[in-house]
């Protein structure tokens, strides 16, 4: 099977470096062409153009900043779709849009799956990221073993666009575990603790989370380096707000978060780090909310490991 992937962003050069490294047959594309170039050194083709890519390749990955790049890439390839070509679509990405776009490709005689990743770039980087994946059943057991190549653990969501709605939904919770992770050290701070007790307490009670257990991390040590933006984090938070708003839940806390990323934005600029959230604070308190110990990034240190699908409890 040849794979094309398209999109090498911090995601996306992870993600296709798995399958590059395990031995697949991968030929990449990207506007950046030393991106590009790196993947070709490390041995992957140079798909050259998103069209050429759907016409030589069995299976095209798209892993791109925004519902409108996918929409963009989707136009060059559609004219090229055909009986047993496989779309996958692995950005975070707009419910409805997936839709669109995958009806289109399953008018053509392909196959279409929303199956965006979860768990930090750190574990994309060695394969051991989770992945959601929306689609039929025949096409995900047709593609599950490029899914375990580039994740640990893989959730059939159900249809098309059911694994977008989850990925939104848990960047969304991923979004709240940060602002009040953000806000939990800048009161420690405040009321005199040691920052380095003051996380662990964190980490061994009931109030630990993955975002603590990774964010914090590099809030504490001043880099605030998590591969990941304040733009991301606003398009995420507004992607779950539309899947709220179509729903008809109101809600309370998402908003909130809109509001404080985009005063964010407004202050820092949209490609500032998204762990400095906490600067608002900063700035509000005049406290440095950092500590010695802690690292300027984190890493995956678990073995790279096959991945296998996840079973749902019934």
């Amino acid at each position: 099977m040849k794979i094309g992937f398209i999109g090498l962003g911090n995601v996306g050069s992870k993600l296709s470096g798995s399958l590059i490294r395990n031995g697949h047959d991968v030929a990449v594309h990207d506007l950046n062409a030393e991106l590009v170039a790196g993947k070709v050194a490390d041995g992957a083709q140079d798909g050259e153009t998103a069209a050429a890519m759907m016409q030589s390749c069995d299976v095209v990955i798209t892993c791109l900043p925004s519902p409108a790049a996918s929409a963009a890439v989707m136009e060059e390839m559609l004219p090229h779709v055909g009986s047993g070509k496989i779309w996958m679509e692995m950005s975070t990405t707009d419910e409805a849009e997936v839709k669109r776009i995958g009806a289109q490709v399953i008018a053509a005689g392909g196959a279409a799956v929303d199956c965006p990743v979860s768990g930090g770039c750190h574990r994309a980087d060695t394969g051991n990221i989770s992945i959601f994946a929306g689609c039929d059943r025949a096409t995900f057991e047709r593609i599950l073993p490029l899914l375990a190549t580039m994740g640990r653990r893989v959730l059939h969501t159900g249809d098309l666009g059911s694994a977008s709605v989850l990925k939104v939904l848990t960047n969304y919770l991923a979004t709240a575990n940060l602002v009040s992770c953000a806000e939990a050290l800048t009161v420690a701070k405040g009321a005199g603790m040691d920052l380095g007790v003051a996380y662990e307490a964190m980490a061994i009670s009931s109030g630990t989370s993955f975002v603590h257990e990774t964010e914090s991390q590099v809030i504490l040590n001043g880099s605030r380096d998590i591969s990941f933006t304040m733009d991301l984090v606003a398009k995420d938070i507004g992607l779950f707000q539309d899947v709220a708003d179509r729903a008809g839940v109101p809600l309370d806390l998402n908003p909130l978060l809109i509001r404080l990323f985009n005063d964010a934005i407004d202050r820092f600029g949209p490609r500032e780090l998204s762990p400095n959230i906490i600067k608002r604070l900063e700035e509000a308190t005049g406290f440095d909310v950092t500590a010695p110990g802690f690292p300027s990034e984190m890493t995956d240190d678990e073995p790279e490991e096959r991945g296998a699908e996840v079973i749902v409890r019934r």
